[in-house]
């Protein structure tokens, strides 16, 4: 009985780690796919109760990492699927809002259709490689890679037409 304690005190122990160190990108992931800050933190409580709910790769910090962010994108589309919105209390002490200058590119790239979005963001924010985007999204390779640079393209010309 009581390694059975032991183990559910390690596995919640786990779980607090995975949050508290992936809330910022599962946050900033739900907001560039949302726009709304509101909307962000619902999917940032929904994907912390997929972790404890779910049987979720606690040991394998990687794996974690990619099974987070396709937990996030499909809350995401959930969202839009199921118009669902929930009453949720602000999560402060878990995540750092973004500077205004993270903000303002952030509306940039709000301004990408959807399927670009994530891409992106994964690319340049977290710092994913192309093979670790089409592993995360279930895409190809060629297919992110031309979402890359269709991005790119779509993103410079907003850019330029802001200046």
């Amino acid at each position: 009985m009581e390694n059975k304690l032991v183990d559910e005190k390690e596995q919640y122990s786990l779980i607090e780690k995975a949050i508290r160190e992936n809330a910022d990108m599962i946050y900033r992931i739900a907001y560039q796919n949302t726009g709304s800050h509101h909307d962000a933190e619902d999917i940032l409580q929904e994907v912390s109760v997929a972790l404890v709910t779910k049987n979720a790769p606690l040991k394998d910090e990687e794996y974690l990492k990619r099974w987070i962010i396709r937990v996030t994108v499909n809350k995401c589309h959930d969202l839009y699927r199921h118009k669902k919105r929930t009453y949720t209390e602000p999560l402060d002490d878990y995540i750092n809002t973004p500077s205004q200058q993270e903000n303002n590119i952030l509306e940039e790239i709000f301004q990408l259709p959807q399927k670009y979005r994530t891409v992106i963001y994964l690319y340049y924010y977290e710092n994913f490689t192309l093979q670790d985007i089409a592993d995360t999204l279930q895409k190809s390779i060629n297919t992110v890679s031309s979402d890359l640079q269709r991005a790119r393209k779509k993103l410079k010309k907003i850019l330029t037409e802001e200046d």
